[in-house]
């Protein structure tokens, strides 16, 4: 059995993310798939850019307010205890909505491909 100390909490790139995001390590697959779990903390308004997963991304909802979007699709509403699956190769974004922290689990499997930044103007098309 291992016993591992935790990482330390990192600012989320400015290259995958806008605005103050931390991410905290959970862990790490050991099979073939590159496998991660991590705890990611958004400020308000904070939101990932557009990416695709090669395998799937799950997400939890632990605590706050966010949105989710899938490109084409409408921006969806997100409370605690949700759960959010992106099927492989779904380019999608998550964040915290406007006026709320937001907290999830992110389990991601396989490569992850990352793209553009969410426009103002596409992360305004939510509602809280």
């Amino acid at each position: 059995m291992e016993h591992r100390f935790k990482d330390q909490t990192s600012r989320g790139p400015a290259t995958w993310f806008s605005g103050e995001v931390w991410l905290d390590p959970v862990a790490q697959g050991h099979g073939a798939t590159p496998t991660t779990v991590a705890l990611v903390r958004f400020a308000p308004g904070a939101r990932t850019a557009w990416h695709a997963h090669e395998v799937a991304q799950t997400l939890y909802v632990t605590e706050g307010a966010g949105l989710v979007q899938s490109r084409g699709e409408p921006v969806t509403a997100l409370r605690a205890g949700d759960v959010v699956v992106a099927s492989a190769g779904e380019w999608h974004w998550h964040g915290a909505a406007p006026n709320h922290l937001m907290s999830h689990l992110a389990i991601s499997e396989g490569r992850v491909e990352w793209g553009e930044h969410v426009t103002d103007a596409e992360y305004g098309g939510g509602s809280e």
